[in-house]
């Protein structure tokens, strides 16, 4: 059997488990022996484990793609900055028009994380960068005083608590009706396959991508506006997964490489898998409570950008 159909198959069974994990339980006797199916199913394990698989593969797309135009390994739209601008975009319109459709409020979010990413980029370029971990510590100090900014504004308006859920990855309260906005971040996903050669171009710097007849101005646009939007859809229906578009390509290019073309369906199916994986153990490890994955996810990510840092620091002594 094939890598990429076993990664398959893998993943089918977690997602099967997920169907019939959970503090209610599902009878099988209920789904093979003609009995009417229940609800239960329908209204929130399905949309809940098409969420976790939506949800995870773009995610890790979006971190592949981040990447790849920042042309640094230890980024992810989490510790740059674009998800803080996500979550003030979704304050701001909590306070100034809470009516707003859901829709809507995507599209501002949308907004505020491509602001808040061409920000970082911006002062990338001002700073000499002596190292690879500079970018991710700009990254995260943007993120510090965006995030500051965004507490301080709930606080004032007393929103604090909806903040707090906006910032937490959970899975739990997805039900039919509610996770619909992630197949947007899947189609984005998929512009993402087209433009894969292009993304790998620009990737190898602006100089080179340009010498090559790409125009390294228009792809950086497309790959941001992506990034932003998965970002955004994401967060509005989920809250956000701490380090998963951060693992995920970086454990497919230590087997794989850095062409996107070719490892995009393996970040997609590995995002997918921690994602179901991450979300399974939360609901076991306490059975019959369950942990968010945003806890799970960060402690697991954690550890392997830990691991990610002492590796590169080996090879470089």
């Amino acid at each position: 059997m094939s890598r990429f159909a076993s990664a398959i198959l893998l993943i089918g069974l977690l997602a099967i488990a997920s169907l019939f994990v959970g503090a209610a339980g599902i009878g099988i006797s209920s789904l093979m022996g003609g009995e009417e199916m229940p609800s239960l199913l329908f209204d929130s394990r399905l949309p809940r484990t098409l969420a976790l698989l939506l949800a995870g593969a773009s995610t890790a797309i979006a971190g592949m793609i981040t990447q790849m135009l920042t042309q640094n390994r230890f980024v992810e739209p989490a510790m740059i900055g674009t998800v803080e601008a996500v979550t003030l975009g979704l304050l701001l319109v909590a306070i100034l028009a809470p009516g707003m459709p859901m829709l809507l409020r995507m599209i501002v979010a949308t907004g505020f994380g491509l602001a808040g990413t061409l920000l970082f980029l911006r002062i990338l370029r001002m700073v000499p960068l002596r190292s690879p971990l500079m970018a991710p510590l700009i990254g995260i100090a943007l993120a510090g005083v965006i995030g500051a900014a965004t507490g301080f504004i709930a606080w004032r308006f007393d929103l604090v608590q909806a903040l707090q859920v906006w910032t937490t990855g959970d899975f739990s309260m997805v039900l039919s009706g509610r996770y619909e906005l992630l197949w947007i971040s899947a189609a984005l996903t998929v512009i993402a396959w087209f433009a894969a050669d292009r993304f790998t171009l620009a990737g190898l710097g602006e100089d080179v991508a340009t010498g090559l007849g790409l125009n390294h101005r228009r792809i950086m646009g497309l790959g941001l506006v992506i990034v932003a939007g998965v970002t955004a859809s994401v967060v509005v229906t989920v809250g956000v997964i701490p380090f998963l578009g951060l693992v995920a390509p970086n454990v497919v290019s230590l087997v794989m490489g850095d062409n996107l073309r070719r490892a995009l369906p393996y970040v997609a199916l590995l995002g997918a898998g921690l994602t179901l994986a991450c979300d399974l153990f939360g609901r076991l490890v306490i059975h019959p409570y369950e942990l968010p994955i945003g806890v799970t996810m960060g402690v697991l990510g954690a550890v392997v950008f830990l691991y990610l840092l002492l590796r590169r620091s080996a090879h470089v002594a």
